[in-house]
C-alpha cells in the first residue's frame, strides 16, 4: 500500500486513536497529571509525618509538665517534713518523719533524673519536628509547582474530541487507503502500527534481521506490512 509519508502519520494517528477509543475510552494520564499525583501523595505522607512529629513533641512537653508538678509536690513535702522535725519531740514521730523524708528525697532524685532524660529527649524531638516542617514546606512547594504545571497544560481530549478528530482524518485520506486500513483492522484489531526500527507496534514482536532490513529498505511512500500480524507499518 502506497501513501504519502505525511499522510502516513495521519493514518497512524487514526489507528492509535481508534484503539484507545475502543479499548478504554480514556486518554492516558498526562505527564503533568502523573507528576501532580506523585506530588499529592508525597505531600499527604509528609503531612502525616509532620503531625506525628508534632504529637511526639506535645506528648513529651506534657510529660515534662507532669514531672515538674511532681517535683514541686515532693519539694513541698520535704520542706514540710523538715519543718515538723524542728518541733517534733516524740521519737516515733521523728522516726516516721525521717523515714518519709528519706523516701521523698530518693523519689525526688529519681524524678530529677527522669526530668533530665525528658529534656534530652524533647531536644531531639524538636529537632526532628524542625526537619519535618522543612520537608513539609518542600513538599508543599513541589505540589504548587506540579499543580501550576497541570493547570497550564492543555486539556486532555474528550471522547467527543477524539471522535471528531478521527472523522476529520478519515475525510482527509483517500478512500482506498481507509478501506484497506479498515479491512486490515477487522483482521487483527490494529490495522496500522508504528515501526520503531526493530519491532512492530501492533504485535510488539522483535522482527528477524531480514524482515527489518526489508521494512527499512521499502520506499518512503510504501506502507510495508508486519510479517507476524499483518499490520501496515509506519516507520517512525
Amino acid at each position: 500500500m502506497k501513501l504519502d509519508p505525511q499522510q502516513q502519520v495521519l493514518l497512524l494517528e487514526l489507528a492509535t486513536m481508534q484503539r484507545l477509543h475502543e479499548s478504554s475510552g480514556k486518554a492516558p494520564e498526562s505527564p503533568e497529571q502523573a507528576e501532580l499525583t506523585k506530588a499529592t501523595n508525597a505531600l499527604a505522607r509528609q503531612r502525616s509525618a509532620t503531625h506525628a512529629a508534632q504529637r511526639a513533641v506535645d506528648d513529651m512537653e506534657r510529660e515534662i509538665l507532669r514531672i515538674q508538678a511532681d517535683e514541686t509536690r515532693l519539694r513541698s513535702r520535704i520542706a514540710d517534713n523538715k519543718k515538723q522535725l524542728m518541733v517534733a519531740t516524740d521519737p516515733n514521730t521523728r522516726k516516721d518523719l525521717n523515714k518519709d523524708l528519706y523516701t521523698t528525697k530518693s523519689r525526688l532524685n529519681d524524678l530529677l533524673s527522669e526530668l533530665a532524660e525528658a529534656h534530652n529527649e524533647i531536644h531531639a524531638l524538636r529537632n526532628n519536628l524542625d526537619l519535618a516542617n522543612q520537608r513539609l514546606a518542600d513538599a508543599e512547594q513541589a505540589f504548587d509547582v506540579a499543580q501550576a504545571a497541570k493547570d497550564a497544560a492543555p486539556a486532555a481530549p474528550t471522547a467527543a474530541d477524539r471522535e471528531h478528530r478521527m472523522a476529520e482524518i478519515r475525510q482527509s485520506l483517500p478512500a482506498d487507503i481507509i478501506a484497506a486500513y479498515d479491512a486490515q483492522r477487522n483482521e487483527n484489531s490494529v490495522g496500522v502500527a508504528a515501526f520503531n526500527g526493530r519491532s512492530c507496534g501492533g504485535c510488539f514482536i522483535i522482527l528477524p534481521a531480514g524482515d527489518i532490513a526489508a521494512i527499512r529498505g521499502a520506499a518512503a511512500d510504501e506502507l510495508p506490512q508486519c510479517p507476524d500480524c499483518g499490520s501496515y507499518l509506519v516507520r517512525t
